[in-house]
């Protein structure tokens, strides 16, 4: 049993009516974009979609599509002062087993045939002994803190090939794939060992600011979608 995880909650502090507004043309925007892809991924067989927006809801239930589940959001949870690490701890009360994607609205480019592949790799990588996976971006750029670089040794030398520096990942928050028990044992939604599954970047795109929703709608545009 796979279960995709969509949190959802209404209003957004950087983009007004980020979930819903129309996206690119699209009526029902970024939640009815990610629900279209998820139902179309061959081995997903419920999509729990947790919200405190009534609009969120409608779009839901307009799709009509029986692995929809829509399960209300505590309000306690839908705040903007609420923790990821809250929500995870709350997800094992609405999903009891199995396998659990959490995918979130804002990463529009992930589609259907991602989120196979995604599934595939993560149970392949069980049988090589990792317990999760979770999907990055490759940094192999020039990168420094306040004390200096942090992927390679100017002493050694100051300034080599990119192609040599050490290579960073940054978590774009696209998927996180696990069992349930690591959320119920571990308070977490990766393992003790996540796979790390490399996205190109235009993939990992997540809107989080206007200037992002007005960027990813002239990409969108670009491309030819069935969700």
């Amino acid at each position: 049993m796979i279960t995709a995880f969509v949190p959802c909650r209404k209003g957004s502090e950087r983009v007004k009516n980020k979930n819903t507004r129309p996206f690119a043309g699209v009526i029902g925007g970024l939640v009815r974009i990610k629900l279209e892809q998820l139902i179309q991924v061959r081995s997903i067989d419920q999509i729990v979609l947790s919200t405190n927006d009534e609009e969120v809801k409608a779009i839901g239930r307009s799709l009509g599509h029986a692995k929809i589940k829509i399960v209300d959001r505590p309000e306690n949870l839908a705040t903007s002062s609420a923790s990821t690490d809250d929500l995870i701890t709350y997800v094992p009360s609405i999903i009891s087993a199995g396998t659990v994607l959490w995918t979130h609205v804002t990463s529009p480019f992930i589609g259907a045939e991602d989120y196979d592949e995604m599934i595939e790799a993560y149970q392949k990588a069980l049988g090589e002994g990792h317990d999760s996976l979770m999907t990055v971006t490759k940094w192999q750029k020039f990168l420094w803190n306040e004390q200096g670089p942090v992927n390679y040794d100017r002493d050694i030398e100051k300034w080599p090939r990119t192609q040599t520096l050490q290579p960073l990942y940054e978590i774009d928050s696209g998927a996180f794939i696990t069992d349930i028990s690591v959320y119920q044992h571990l308070k977490d939604r990766v393992g003790q060992k996540p796979k790390l599954f490399l996205q190109e970047q235009q993939k990992s795109f997540d809107i989080d600011w206007e200037e992002d929703f007005k960027i990813a709608e002239y990409y969108w545009k670009g491309q030819s979608h069935s969700f």
